[in-house]
């Protein structure tokens, strides 16, 4: 596999209604682990779906050296397929079966070719993968979503791909799919270039691709490593850009100095040339060569000027707009002792099957506690979450909630009215606040001028977790226990980090589900349960 490569020349691709995504791309990904980045709708999924073949370039060219492997992120699949026929193996099964029954007909050999082991080898591959209890026959509506992602990989695996690409693998696979996937892909050692927001994941490449206008630029090492030189190089492009602007001023300066030495100059000479009664031809001749040298000087100055204005503007380019939220949230803050909530031999029947075991579940929350809730994906953690907050409605046990406001954002992030501005839909959480005040809190949540005023429907995933975070966080009352159900599901790593932002300035409760090791390290998450086989328990933050 070492020749394996992906080549992009010249490639350019534009949409239907004529939106470009890239112009004149050209880049040579080789052998090794290479993890692409870039905010949501840069172009990734469309770069992979270029070098898949799923698209077509308007010009230029994609070559791949070697067997193509490719994972969407999302799968097209039907439920009524097996698992045997998502892993592409169904009619090698059927033909050996034929032939040890006795059937020895020439196509049956043809089928199979040389995967007399492949039974063996699918096993092999869906128990790497966690997919221990799967059987070949079962059909995949019966499946999670997390067990389809597996599948879809396991089937890209078995033919042995030298190129493989992969976007988004880790959606829906709980912390234990997820540290599968990654010793899975430890071991690939085709040519791998992924599309990720899971850092964990990201810190296993060999190599990070930062996906930015038309160009790929490759940073050596991890997404640590990649986040330390991008950082290192905003420190040299702010002291660059400060010293273009200081330069900048002293140019100027200058040049104002130098137009009001030549005024006073131009004004000294037309009086000496009045008292020393020269001729008047005379005296005009020294006037234009004053005026003359004058211009010369402000053209130079101006030129000046100008080439300081070019390196600010420079110097400005190369700075990366982080936009960081940055809050004060003293409403939300909840005393250390106080008890927010506490429930005692809480249960939940779906249907005749209870959720918990035994007599149900017990859960206290005091004070400002950070609380992370892990488990495998169908546990019971959201069905947890709601019992929090209120709903669904117990079949037994016992509930206390302090007085106080508890929030909660499921996954489908469906609080505000979707039909309703951003603006509106704030000023809806907080009537009291006044409108300067709001306009001020938007714009921390980045919302400043005309993007307060877009309607909640058109923004993108990250837009509408700011938007959420504002109106939640800044409501009134201000919420002392937040929950949080899987909120970096598909969110760019910017969002990301700004979602930690802004988990940073609250200072109230919260319990956070969440597959994202990073995100949970980078919140401050103090507390550690685990809802597993009905029961759940305090554990510590997991050693891996």
């Amino acid at each position: 596999m070492s020749d394996a490569a992906i080549v992009c020349s010249n490639v350019s691709f534009t949409w239907p209604d004529d939106t470009p995504v890239f112009q004149d791309l050209s880049v040579t990904v080789g052998t090794g682990r290479t993890g692409l980045v870039a905010p949501n709708g840069s172009g990734k999924s469309t770069l992979l779906k270029l070098i898949a073949g799923e698209l077509r370039p308007g010009a230029g060219s994609v070559s791949l050296q070697g067997t193509l492997g490719y994972l969407p992120q999302s799968l097209p699949l039907t439920g009524e397929l097996t698992v045997a026929e998502v892993l592409g193996v169904a009619a090698v099964i059927r033909a050996i079966d034929a032939v040890e029954s006795g059937d020895v007909d020439e196509k049956h050999f043809t089928t199979i070719g040389d995967d007399w082991d492949i039974e063996e080898r699918t096993r092999a591959q869906l128990d790497r993968l966690g997919l221990t209890d799967l059987t070949l026959d079962r059909r995949l509506g019966t499946l999670s979503g997390g067990q389809v992602v597996s599948l879809g990989l396991a089937a890209q695996l078995l033919k042995r791909p030298d190129v493989l690409l992969l976007d988004e693998p880790t959606n829906n696979l709980d912390l234990d799919a997820r540290h599968k996937l990654y010793d899975v892909l430890g071991d690939f050692n085709g040519c791998l270039l992924l599309v990720s927001h899971d850092r964990a994941l990201l810190d296993r490449m060999e190599r990070i691709a930062e996906l930015d206008s038309d160009e790929l630029r490759f940073h050596g090492g991890n997404f640590t490593e990649y986040e330390e030189a991008v950082r290192a190089e905003q420190e040299v492009a702010e002291k660059n850009l400060r010293s273009a602007e200081q330069e900048l001023k002293r140019e100027k300066r200058e040049m104002q100095q130098a137009r009001e030495r030549a005024e006073r100059r131009a004004g000294n000479a037309a009086r000496n040339l009045k008292n020393a009664g020269l001729p008047r031809i005379f005296a005009g001749n020294m006037k234009r060569g004053a005026q003359e040298s004058a211009g010369r000087a402000g053209q130079m100055h101006a030129s000046r000027v100008s080439e300081a204005k070019s390196r600010v503007d420079e110097a400005g380019r190369a700075l990366r707009d982080e936009q960081r939220i940055t809050l004060d949230l003293p409403d939300t803050v909840v005393p250390a002792g106080r008890t927010l909530f506490l429930g005692e031999a809480m249960q939940v029947r779906h249907g005749e099957r209870p959720v918990f075991t035994g007599k149900g579940v017990d859960l206290t929350i005091r004070g400002p506690e950070r609380i992370a809730l892990t488990g495998t994906n169908g546990a019971g953690k959201s069905t947890l979450l709601r019992l929090i907050n209120g709903d669904p409605a117990m079949d037994s046990g016992e509930i206390k909630r302090a007085d106080g406001r508890i929030a909660y954002l499921s996954q489908r992030l469906d609080v505000l009215d979707r039909s309703r501005t951003v603006a509106e839909n704030f000023a809806a959480f907080a009537p009291q606040r006044p409108q300067a005040e709001r306009m001020n809190l938007l714009a921390r949540f980045l919302f400043r001028g005309a993007r307060a005023h877009l309607p909640v429907g058109v923004l993108s995933g990250g837009e509408l977790l700011r938007a959420t975070l504002a109106c939640v966080l800044c409501a009134e009352p201000a919420p002392q226990l937040l929950l949080l159900d899987e909120p970096t599901n598909n969110l760019d790593l910017v969002s990301v980090a700004q979602l930690e932002s802004a988990l940073g300035s609250y200072q109230g409760a919260f319990v956070v589900v969440s597959h994202d090791e990073r995100f949970l390290a980078e919140t401050g998450v103090d507390r550690w349960l685990r809802l597993a086989d009905g029961e759940l328990t305090e554990t510590g933050a997991p050693q891996r």
